[in-house]
Protein backbone atom coordinates (compact mmCIF):
# COMPACT_ATOMS: atom_id res chain seq x y z
CA UNK A 1 0.00 0.00 0.00
CA UNK A 2 1.32 3.44 -0.85
CA UNK A 3 2.43 5.66 1.98
CA UNK A 4 -0.17 8.14 3.19
CA UNK A 5 0.30 11.57 1.65
CA UNK A 6 0.50 13.48 4.93
CA UNK A 7 1.91 16.58 3.30
CA UNK A 8 -1.52 17.15 1.69
CA UNK A 9 -3.03 17.62 5.15
CA UNK A 10 -1.62 21.12 5.43
CA UNK A 11 -4.83 22.69 4.08
CA UNK A 12 -6.75 21.22 7.02
CA UNK A 13 -3.96 22.12 9.43
CA UNK A 14 -4.18 25.76 8.36
CA UNK A 15 -7.96 25.73 8.72
CA UNK A 16 -7.86 24.40 12.26
CA UNK A 17 -5.22 26.95 13.17
CA UNK A 18 -7.86 29.59 12.52
CA UNK A 19 -9.99 28.01 15.24
CA UNK A 20 -7.35 28.83 17.84
CA UNK A 21 -8.03 32.38 18.95
CA UNK A 22 -5.69 34.63 20.87
CA UNK A 23 -5.99 34.43 24.67
CA UNK A 24 -7.94 37.24 26.26
CA UNK A 25 -4.81 38.54 27.96
CA UNK A 26 -1.16 37.73 27.36
CA UNK A 27 0.72 36.73 30.51
CA UNK A 28 4.24 38.10 30.92
CA UNK A 29 7.04 35.98 29.49
CA UNK A 30 8.27 34.92 32.92
CA UNK A 31 4.89 33.33 33.59
CA UNK A 32 5.05 31.01 30.61
CA UNK A 33 5.38 27.29 31.25
CA UNK A 34 6.38 24.38 29.05
CA UNK A 35 3.89 21.93 27.60
CA UNK A 36 2.96 18.99 29.80
CA UNK A 37 2.63 15.43 28.54
CA UNK A 38 -1.14 15.91 28.47
CA UNK A 39 -0.77 19.01 26.33
CA UNK A 40 1.56 17.21 23.92
CA UNK A 41 -0.83 14.26 23.72
CA UNK A 42 -3.76 16.55 22.91
CA UNK A 43 -1.82 18.52 20.30
CA UNK A 44 -0.68 15.26 18.73
CA UNK A 45 -4.33 14.23 18.46
CA UNK A 46 -5.14 17.54 16.74
CA UNK A 47 -2.50 16.69 14.15
CA UNK A 48 -3.84 13.15 13.72
CA UNK A 49 -7.41 14.41 13.27
CA UNK A 50 -6.29 17.00 10.72
CA UNK A 51 -4.47 14.36 8.70
CA UNK A 52 -7.40 11.94 8.71
CA UNK A 53 -9.89 14.75 7.96
CA UNK A 54 -7.80 15.72 4.94
CA UNK A 55 -7.82 12.13 3.68
CA UNK A 56 -11.56 11.91 4.24
CA UNK A 57 -12.06 15.02 2.11
CA UNK A 58 -10.03 13.36 -0.65
CA UNK A 59 -12.14 10.20 -0.38
CA UNK A 60 -9.38 7.85 0.81
CA UNK A 61 -11.24 4.71 1.78
CA UNK A 62 -9.21 3.79 4.88
CA UNK A 63 -9.82 7.24 6.38
CA UNK A 64 -13.57 6.88 5.86
CA UNK A 65 -13.56 4.01 8.37
CA UNK A 66 -13.29 6.66 11.09
CA UNK A 67 -15.98 9.16 12.11
CA UNK A 68 -15.99 12.24 9.88
CA UNK A 69 -13.64 14.70 11.51
CA UNK A 70 -13.67 18.00 9.60
CA UNK A 71 -16.13 19.83 11.84
CA UNK A 72 -15.42 18.19 15.20
CA UNK A 73 -11.67 18.18 14.56
CA UNK A 74 -11.73 21.92 13.92
CA UNK A 75 -13.76 22.63 17.05
CA UNK A 76 -11.56 20.31 19.10
CA UNK A 77 -8.46 22.12 17.86
CA UNK A 78 -9.90 25.45 18.93
CA UNK A 79 -10.87 24.23 22.39
CA UNK A 80 -7.56 22.48 23.02
CA UNK A 81 -5.60 25.44 21.67
CA UNK A 82 -7.44 27.80 24.02
CA UNK A 83 -6.79 25.46 26.94
CA UNK A 84 -3.10 25.10 26.20
CA UNK A 85 -2.67 28.86 25.91
CA UNK A 86 -4.60 29.47 29.12
CA UNK A 87 -2.72 26.83 31.11
CA UNK A 88 0.77 27.58 29.83
CA UNK A 89 0.65 31.25 28.83
CA UNK A 90 2.06 30.35 25.43
CA UNK A 91 1.10 32.44 22.43
CA UNK A 92 -0.96 31.41 19.44
CA UNK A 93 2.22 31.23 17.37
CA UNK A 94 3.87 28.93 19.90
CA UNK A 95 0.86 26.61 19.93
CA UNK A 96 0.82 26.66 16.13
CA UNK A 97 4.46 25.61 16.07
CA UNK A 98 3.70 22.83 18.53
CA UNK A 99 0.93 21.51 16.26
CA UNK A 100 3.21 21.62 13.22
CA UNK A 101 5.82 19.72 15.22
CA UNK A 102 3.12 17.16 16.07
CA UNK A 103 2.33 16.78 12.36
CA UNK A 104 6.00 16.14 11.64
CA UNK A 105 6.02 13.55 14.43
CA UNK A 106 2.97 11.83 12.90
CA UNK A 107 4.78 11.78 9.56
CA UNK A 108 7.84 10.17 11.08
CA UNK A 109 5.76 7.40 12.63
CA UNK A 110 4.74 6.00 9.24
CA UNK A 111 8.04 6.31 7.44
CA UNK A 112 9.55 3.00 6.39
CA UNK A 113 6.82 0.89 8.00
CA UNK A 114 5.06 -1.97 6.23
CA UNK A 115 1.56 -1.12 7.49
CA UNK A 116 1.10 2.64 7.90
CA UNK A 117 -2.65 2.18 8.39
CA UNK A 118 -1.96 0.13 11.52
CA UNK A 119 0.03 3.04 12.93
CA UNK A 120 -2.87 5.40 12.24
CA UNK A 121 -5.31 2.93 13.82
CA UNK A 122 -3.23 3.00 16.99
CA UNK A 123 -3.24 6.80 17.05
CA UNK A 124 -6.97 7.01 16.45
CA UNK A 125 -7.70 4.41 19.13
CA UNK A 126 -5.94 6.74 21.56
CA UNK A 127 -7.38 10.00 20.27
CA UNK A 128 -11.00 9.29 19.37
CA UNK A 129 -12.07 8.66 22.99
CA UNK A 130 -10.55 12.04 23.91
CA UNK A 131 -12.52 13.69 21.11
CA UNK A 132 -15.75 11.96 22.14
CA UNK A 133 -15.24 13.07 25.76
CA UNK A 134 -14.61 16.67 24.71
CA UNK A 135 -17.19 16.78 21.90
CA UNK A 136 -19.73 13.94 21.93
CA UNK A 137 -20.68 13.04 18.34
CA UNK A 138 -23.97 14.37 17.08
CA UNK A 139 -26.70 11.87 16.16
CA UNK A 140 -26.68 10.84 12.50
CA UNK A 141 -29.66 12.14 10.53
CA UNK A 142 -31.77 9.85 8.38
CA UNK A 143 -31.61 9.95 4.60
CA UNK A 144 -34.85 11.97 4.49
CA UNK A 145 -33.47 14.41 7.06
CA UNK A 146 -30.27 14.78 5.06
CA UNK A 147 -32.23 15.57 1.91
CA UNK A 148 -34.09 18.26 3.83
CA UNK A 149 -30.96 19.66 5.52
CA UNK A 150 -29.03 20.03 2.27
CA UNK A 151 -32.02 21.64 0.54
CA UNK A 152 -32.34 24.15 3.38
CA UNK A 153 -28.60 24.79 3.29
CA UNK A 154 -28.79 25.44 -0.46
CA UNK A 155 -31.69 27.85 -0.05
CA UNK A 156 -29.86 29.76 2.68
CA UNK A 157 -26.66 30.12 0.64
CA UNK A 158 -28.63 31.00 -2.51
CA UNK A 159 -30.38 33.85 -0.69
CA UNK A 160 -26.99 35.21 0.34
CA UNK A 161 -24.82 34.43 -2.68
CA UNK A 162 -27.18 33.51 -5.53
CA UNK A 163 -25.69 30.74 -7.70
CA UNK A 164 -22.21 30.81 -6.23
CA UNK A 165 -19.97 27.75 -6.44
CA UNK A 166 -21.04 26.72 -2.94
CA UNK A 167 -24.71 27.17 -3.79
CA UNK A 168 -24.34 25.07 -6.93
CA UNK A 169 -22.55 22.31 -5.00
CA UNK A 170 -25.23 22.28 -2.31
CA UNK A 171 -27.96 22.21 -4.96
CA UNK A 172 -26.35 19.17 -6.57
CA UNK A 173 -25.95 17.36 -3.24
CA UNK A 174 -29.54 18.17 -2.26
CA UNK A 175 -30.76 16.76 -5.59
CA UNK A 176 -28.73 13.56 -5.11
CA UNK A 177 -30.05 13.02 -1.59
CA UNK A 178 -33.63 13.80 -2.62
CA UNK A 179 -33.37 11.28 -5.46
CA UNK A 180 -31.93 8.62 -3.17
CA UNK A 181 -34.60 9.26 -0.54
CA UNK A 182 -37.34 8.89 -3.14
CA UNK A 183 -35.72 5.74 -4.51
CA UNK A 184 -35.66 4.25 -1.01
CA UNK A 185 -39.31 5.09 -0.39
CA UNK A 186 -40.27 3.71 -3.81
CA UNK A 187 -38.53 0.45 -2.93
CA UNK A 188 -40.68 0.36 0.20
CA UNK A 189 -43.84 0.60 -1.90
CA UNK A 190 -44.63 4.27 -1.46
CA UNK A 191 -46.06 6.37 -4.28
CA UNK A 192 -44.50 9.55 -5.57
CA UNK A 193 -47.29 11.54 -3.90
CA UNK A 194 -46.58 9.90 -0.55
CA UNK A 195 -42.88 10.64 -0.95
CA UNK A 196 -43.68 14.30 -1.68
CA UNK A 197 -45.72 14.56 1.52
CA UNK A 198 -43.05 12.90 3.67
CA UNK A 199 -40.18 14.97 2.30
CA UNK A 200 -42.15 18.20 2.61
CA UNK A 201 -43.05 17.38 6.21
CA UNK A 202 -39.43 16.49 6.99
CA UNK A 203 -38.23 19.78 5.51
CA UNK A 204 -40.63 21.70 7.77
CA UNK A 205 -39.44 19.72 10.80
CA UNK A 206 -35.76 20.34 9.98
CA UNK A 207 -36.41 24.06 9.46
CA UNK A 208 -37.97 24.20 12.92
CA UNK A 209 -34.88 22.51 14.39
CA UNK A 210 -32.43 24.98 12.87
CA UNK A 211 -30.50 27.31 15.14
CA UNK A 212 -31.56 30.80 14.06
CA UNK A 213 -28.09 32.23 14.66
CA UNK A 214 -25.90 29.53 13.09
CA UNK A 215 -28.33 27.79 10.75
CA UNK A 216 -27.12 24.45 12.12
CA UNK A 217 -28.92 21.66 13.92
CA UNK A 218 -28.08 19.14 16.62
CA UNK A 219 -27.64 16.50 13.91
CA UNK A 220 -24.39 15.53 12.19
CA UNK A 221 -24.57 17.17 8.77
CA UNK A 222 -21.20 15.63 7.83
CA UNK A 223 -23.05 12.31 7.64
CA UNK A 224 -25.20 13.80 4.87
CA UNK A 225 -22.15 14.54 2.73
CA UNK A 226 -21.09 10.92 3.20
CA UNK A 227 -24.53 9.70 2.08
CA UNK A 228 -24.35 11.92 -0.99
CA UNK A 229 -20.91 10.69 -2.02
CA UNK A 230 -20.70 8.66 -5.26
CA UNK A 231 -20.33 4.91 -4.86
CA UNK A 232 -20.78 5.28 -1.13
CA UNK A 233 -20.38 1.77 0.22
CA UNK A 234 -21.78 2.81 3.57
CA UNK A 235 -25.08 3.86 2.05
CA UNK A 236 -27.57 1.09 2.72
CA UNK A 237 -30.79 3.06 3.26
CA UNK A 238 -31.30 1.49 6.67
CA UNK A 239 -32.11 4.80 8.37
Amino acid sequence: MAKRRYNESMKIILLIMLAISQPVSSPPNEGRTTLTEIHRRDLSCIAAFAIVASEQERGIESALNYPLLTERGRIYAGQIGERVMAETGQSREQVREAILAAVADQQSKVKNVAEPDAVVDTEMAKCLPLLDAELPPKPEPTLNQCAAMLQLAYEEVYQREKLSKMAQDLKTLAFVLDSRAREKMRSEGMSGHESDIILTQTRVEMADLQDNETGGTALDIDHCFALAAPDNKGQNFEH
